[in-house]
């Protein structure tokens, strides 16, 4: 326990026979339950967990039939410390990239103060990017930018950790069999969080990488797969909680933007192709393509920051 009350780690795991163990020997004390969920691995996962379970009272060992990803790993995990009534569930992954002496800062927030979910933060600690690999790295700071857009916590970043704590109200408000199954989780997750009006806070916390663990994720598609779930929560944030629950202006702000810059795009086109079929550059259409350019930019910035205001108070 911890602050008096219940904590639950719950760890997704798929072909880590030669890690999950570490992870359960260093899981601190705080932690009440050990809930690993074996998504259909296909080596003897299965046996040392079920070892595990007999070993260390806390360990819960539960097996999927089907392969559902990390995200269904996860879901079926926090439906576990729901159904249980823990009072939090800490996400750490089975391959031990997740420092178990981080786990404190983490859960502080979400004990102490009543913040709804706390998540670390591996971009803003001291050379960060000498610590991850530069791809990553990358992609991480790209999806995370699009993530601010996106979830509307703009003060949040490393949008693609899984090393979080959900309170409480959380486990039991997200509909977690509708939460996306896979590597865009994370960030279906904080859209979802978003449209409750939970609060979410950053926690620094150190890279771990080269521990042993075997990535399986493909950074090409795992960066398009992401941004369409963040193009589509987008669109479903906007419709859920600023037409449906409670309509606000900045909806008309970001409609003019997105609607202004498919303008300003087919002007564009319009522009370069009698331009190169002509030779001649259309006065009219180069005039219209700037100022669809020049208000949708405005428009789409107006929208932005009424999204940052309205948002503010969901800051951790």
């Amino acid at each position: 326990m911890y602050s008096d009350k219940t904590l639950a780690a719950v760890i997704p795991c798929h072909n880590e026979e030669t890690q999950i163990e570490k992870v359960v020997d260093t899981m601190p004390d705080m932690v009440d339950r050990i809930v690993i969920v074996n998504d259909k691995s296909t080596d003897k996962t299965a046996d040392v967990l079920d070892a595990l379970a007999k070993r260390d009272k806390r360990v819960v060992a539960l097996h999927h039939s089907v392969n559902q990803g990390v995200g269904g790993a996860i879901a079926t995990g926090y439906e576990w410390a729901r159904d249980n009534d823990m009072d939090m569930a800490v996400v750490m992954a089975g391959d031990g990239q997740m420092n178990p002496d981080d786990l404190p800062a983490l859960v502080a927030p979400v004990a102490d103060e009543g913040v709804n979910y706390s998540k670390a933060n591996r971009l803003i600690v001291s050379r960060s990017i000498e610590k991850i690999p530069f791809r990553r790295f990358f992609g991480n700071s790209v999806l995370s930018l699009l993530t601010k857009i996106s979830s509307g916590y703009w003060h949040i970043s490393d949008s693609q950790t899984g090393y979080t704590v959900a309170d409480k109200d959380v486990l039991h408000t997200i509909d977690w069999q509708d939460m996306y199954k896979r590597y865009g989780q994370p960030n279906d997750l904080l859209i979802k969080l978003n449209v409750h009006k939970f609060t979410v806070r950053d926690v620094p916390t150190e890279p771990v990488y080269n521990v042993g663990e075997k990535s399986g994720i493909k950074i090409r598609r795992v960066v398009f797969t992401i941004s369409n779930i963040l193009v589509k929560g987008f669109f479903w944030r906007m419709k859920n909680k600023y037409i449906i629950r409670d309509f606000h202006p900045l909806v008309l702000f970001y409609m003019l933007g997105i609607f202004l810059m498919i303008m300003f795009l087919l002007f564009a086109l319009r522009v370069f192709w009698v331009l190169f079929t002509t030779g001649d550059v259309p006065l009219i259409s180069t005039i219209s393509m700037f100022f669809a350019f020049t208000s949708g930019i405005q428009s789409l910035f107006f929208g932005m920051l009424f999204d940052m205001q309205d948002n503010r108070p969901l800051r951790g």
